[in-house]
């Protein structure tokens, strides 16, 4: 049934957002842009940037493949939510180790706030999926649009269309419903916005 859903002209659609969207990417992305940004030399780029990477998103990602590789974890979206609490735990664990490295490193406060961004939407994402499976595709790029709104301006509101369409791709992959959905939306945008602005 997944496999002939997935065969489909919106299946398809919907699977290739949900990969190119996906938590993994925007967690990537989001703290490179920020360092970028910040940096005023390749060297502070490499340092800032390449520490961000690393306790953000390798680490946390490496986990999960692994898992995955292991038969821990059924698939590296996480789809079965009683299979989530572990790497999230980690992920969150290697995240505070990056938030505390950066903050003896003297990083950018935009930089800071956001890696403490990911921190925080994640671990909501991680409390709320121990009772409910909030969709964490949603909150991630919710969290990532409404940050980028505040780094680059009104322009970037754009991005909610992003949001709107990672929310169409999880329910049309039926990995999650529109409540679970939009309480995603809902949870990673203004705890975003909250944190980036009382740190930015």
């Amino acid at each position: 049934m997944r496999a002939t859903r997935e065969r489909t002209v919106s299946g398809r659609l919907a699977r290739l957002i949900t990969e190119v969207l996906a938590p993994g990417v925007l967690v990537t992305a989001l703290p490179l842009v920020a360092a970028a940004r910040v940096s005023r030399s390749p060297q502070q780029l490499l340092l800032w940037g390449g520490t961000a990477l690393l306790f953000c998103a390798v680490i946390p990602v490496g986990v999960i493949v692994h898992g995955v590789r292991r038969g821990r974890l059924t698939d590296r979206h996480v789809g079965d939510r009683t299979q989530r609490a572990r790497p999230l735990l980690t992920g969150l664990a290697s995240v505070a180790v990056g938030t505390a490295l950066l903050a003896a490193l003297r990083a950018p406060a935009e930089l800071f706030a956001v890696i403490v961004v990911i921190f925080v939407v994640g671990a909501a994402c991680t409390l709320v999926n121990h009772w409910w499976k909030l969709s964490i595709h949603a909150a991630v790029a919710a969290a990532t649009t409404a940050v980028l709104v505040l780094l680059f301006g009104p322009a970037l509101h754009a991005g909610w269309l992003l949001v709107a369409a990672v929310g169409w791709s999880r329910v049309v992959l039926r990995d999650h419903t529109w409540p679970q959905v939009a309480a995603g939306a809902l949870t990673g945008a203004p705890l975003a916005a909250g944190a980036f602005l009382a740190l930015g």
